[in-house]
């Protein structure tokens, strides 16, 4: 037979409480709506602010220094609304004017001034981003680098079976977590299919675009006959276009060493010729995406033998200001020739190197190949 729960408050204590009238009102605000927890949170930093305050001008303004209520105004910025922390704010503004007219001017020089104006300033920036964001604390920039694992992830290629091995290269500009350019994959038996899409851009900027397209691309992957065309119609459906989309798309026989390649846009593919000992430029082409209803794409068809390799990349790698971009191709495919015979694998991170120094953008390089 279970027995019942003992009450946190003994009913006769409950009682006596409900009776006092002051009590009953208070009680009922701090826990009345949805903002209940910025409201308790609210009056606990008041509070705080005002015994600092209190103590730094009755008792000791070195044991009891004002600059306490500095770490109170950014744990505000962090949790608080931003109404609410302009009430938290004039309540450190009120003890600070205390204290200085208790204990004299010189316990609130200039510097202690200008840390509060900063710190002040720098809590109300956090509270206005958190407040369009709807979270709390750093729950913002969690979200971010949750994001960025996933795009990180999803432009890691399947694995692949004995006989294939494949080398990927992501850098974004500026050293940034994010960039425009990103890797969509997917493998079903013995067929793979990968895309390499450039948003215009670079680093967080286009960055924010890439994670929104990353997610879509990737769901028509596989799903679909026709890839390019589907992302097209997608980006034409868009009635606010930011930028342009360039992509290349790959699907490979794992069995066969077939391929098919189709191009919106994008610098082309180019392929190593084992027999010859050559790169090759595949003729595959089409338009940016999103720019005409219907695209059209020249596809181009192969066959990867032992030895021979697909490398794709986006415009960073051979795009240089005041430069030709098929003088940046050609470039590309010297430092390839050079690099690449001592192995793909090790090679790939230092053609990205070479050709990506001297100037800052978003590069991406693919490298597919059979041992």
């Amino acid at each position: 037979m279970s027995s019942r729960p003992v009450p946190l408050i003994p009913p006769a204590l409950r009682a006596f409480l409900v009776r006092v009238p002051l009590l009953v009102p208070l009680v009922r605000l701090l826990r009345r709506g949805p903002l209940a927890r910025d409201r308790n949170l609210l009056v606990t930093l008041i509070v705080l602010t005002l015994v600092v305050g209190g103590l730094g001008a009755r008792i000791s303004a070195e044991w009891f220094s004002p600059a306490l209520m500095i770490p109170i105004t950014l744990l505000g910025g962090l949790q608080l609304r931003l109404r609410s922390l302009v009430k938290l704010l004039c309540a450190v503004a009120v003890c600070l004017i205390y204290v200085g007219v208790t204990r004299g001017i010189e316990h609130i020089g200039p510097g202690m001034l200008a840390t509060f104006g900063f710190t002040g300033v720098l809590a109300a920036l956090m509270a206005r981003t958190r407040g369009k964001l709807g979270v709390q604390g750093l729950r913002g920039d969690a979200m971010l680098l949750e994001l960025r694992d996933r795009l990180k992830r999803q432009s890691e290629l399947p694995r692949l079976p004995k006989g294939w091995d494949s080398r990927v290269v992501l850098t974004q500009a500026g050293g940034s977590s994010f960039g425009g350019d990103f890797l969509v994959s997917m493998r079903e038996g013995d067929t793979v299919e990968l895309a390499l899409v450039d948003v215009s851009g670079k680093g967080v900027d286009a960055g924010t675009r890439a994670l929104m397209l990353s997610g879509t691309f990737g769901g028509l992957l596989g799903s679909v006959s026709d890839f390019l065309g589907s992302c097209n119609t997608y980006l034409h459906r868009q009635r606010e276009a930011e930028g342009f989309v360039t992509a290349v798309h790959v699907r490979l026989n794992l069995a066969t060493g077939e391929y098919v390649i189709t191009s919106a846009g994008h610098p082309p593919v180019v392929k190593f010729d084992s027999g010859a000992g050559a790169w090759r430029v595949s003729p595959a082409k089409g338009v940016v995406l999103g720019i005409v209803p219907d695209l059209h794409c020249e596809p181009d068809r192969g066959m990867l033998r032992k030895g021979d390799a697909l490398m794709l990349y986006t415009d960073g790698l051979i795009e240089q200001p005041g430069r030709d971009i098929d003088a940046g191709l050609d470039r590309l495919l010297g430092e390839a020739e050079r690099l690449l015979p001592s192995g793909f694998r090790s090679g790939a991170r230092s053609l990205v190197a070479s050709m990506s120094a001297g100037h800052n953008d978003d590069c991406a390089l693919i490298l597919i190949w059979r041992p």
